[in-house]
């Protein structure tokens, strides 16, 4: 275990992160990332910078991190925070979403680090302020390519997985009450994720659509029949060679309706009998309980899948291109032959083989995401004591 404890007071930190709360995966980036700060520096003082708390967020993490203090979103919040804190923490997501905030910190002459984020752009200003860092850790080994290849030159550039494996969040009355009124008993479903190529966020958000929106829509509902139909044969491999049943899980509040309209309405008869379909969307906390109750995870999404690993649970990942390079992070986590690519056909035909392996043997597929725990655990327990190391050089200047 790292600590950062040297000096009169403990070390301060501002965690940059909180990107938004529609899709749980979002949401679990920041809980996560405290949960390692709580594990392995755990006498730190921790302030989170938000982009979004809303829908309950904010109380969630408010219960299971008493000490952490939520700030308000305001210049005023973040003109305290620089003053007060030794050291800035950019939290996982999809691209450097704190840049703006990063650059007013690194303005102020403090030391920052970066946790865990998959590198999209490579643009000079971007490239500039990760040389600036402490430390930046990619969670996946293509951004960390791209990131080395464009010259990014902080003291530490590395691999560190999502932080997201670390979330700790539970719900399990919800979770239990929820498996008990749809006849589903633990260790006897899988969970099936579904999602379209391009979030509908102008259906989640209820704005009018703008012209992008619209061309994303046409190319989702182009793609919507390439994209579930393999899901459908997994789902019906599962239902007529095990006792398994399957529920259809959502990642986001978009989800359900994509599930229904692209899965379950659309199984044979025979098939929907064993299949769940959940109506309405959850929190983090009652999700992660039903995942951890299932005998496995596979579909179209990435962090649910992260979650379940995160607590053994094996699950699979089917990604595309537009999914950004997050899911090679299954590869380097020793999970390379659960890892699919949508747009590939010789590796949708591998999705229901596995699909069933996974269900047909569920203890090897249980030691399979052990042992990818266990690598996750040991990078990340290595990457917080490079920031505990930071946090001592921060209080000393």
């Amino acid at each position: 275990m790292a600590h950062a404890s040297s000096g009169a007071r403990p070390p301060r930190i501002l965690l940059r992160s909180a990107w938004q709360t529609v899709n749980i995966g979002d949401v679990a980036h920041t809980p996560g990332l405290l949960a390692l700060l709580e594990k392995h520096i755990p006498d730190a003082e921790v302030q989170v910078w938000p982009s979004a708390v809303d829908n309950g967020v904010e109380a969630q993490i408010a219960a299971r991190f008493p000490h952490v203090r939520v700030l308000k979103n305001t210049p005023e919040s973040l003109s305290s925070a620089i003053v007060h804190n030794d050291f800035l923490l950019h939290g996982s997501g999809p691209k450097l979403m704190g840049a703006r905030e990063l650059a007013q910190w690194a303005e102020a002459g403090k030391p920052y680090g970066v946790y865990g984020i998959t590198l999209q752009e490579s643009d000079e200003e971007t490239v500039r302020l990760l040389s600036g860092a402490e430390f930046v850790y990619f969670r996946d080994s293509v951004s960390l390519l791209r990131a080395l290849e464009a010259g990014v030159s902080a003291p530490v550039v590395d691999f560190t997985p999502d932080s997201a494996f670390a979330i700790d969040h539970s719900d399990d009355a919800a979770a239990r009450a929820f498996l008990s009124a749809n006849g589903l008993e633990d260790g006897t479903f899988l969970c099936c994720l579904s999602r379209l190529r391009v979030t509908p966020y102008w259906d989640m958000y209820d704005r009018p659509m703008t012209e992008r929106d619209r061309r994303d829509h046409a190319y989702n509902e182009r793609m919507r029949e390439q994209d579930h139909a393999p899901l459908r044969s997994a789902i019906e491999s599962v239902v007529r060679n095990t006792d398994l049943k399957v529920l259809l899980s959502p990642e986001d509040s978009s989800q359900m309706n994509v599930a229904r309209e692209n899965i379950y309405d659309r199984l044979p008869a025979d098939v929907q009998d064993r299949v769940v379909w959940r109506e309405n969307f959850w929190t983090l906390g009652e999700a992660l309980s039903v995942h951890a109750r299932s005998a496995g995870l596979f579909g179209n999404e990435m962090h649910s899948p992260i979650m379940a690993v995160g607590h053994g649970v094996p699950a699979l990942v089917c990604r595309w291109q537009e999914q950004t390079s997050k899911g090679f992070m299954w590869r380097d986590i020793g999970l390379g032959d659960w890892l699919f690519d949508m747009d590939d056909p010789k590796s949708v035909a591998r999705i229901a083989p596995a699909v069933l392996s996974m269900a047909a043997d569920p203890a090897a597929a249980r030691a399979k995401a052990e042992a990818a725990r266990e690598t996750v655990h040991r990078l990340q327990a290595e990457s917080m004591g490079v920031l505990a190391g930071a946090l001592g050089t921060a209080r000393r200047h």
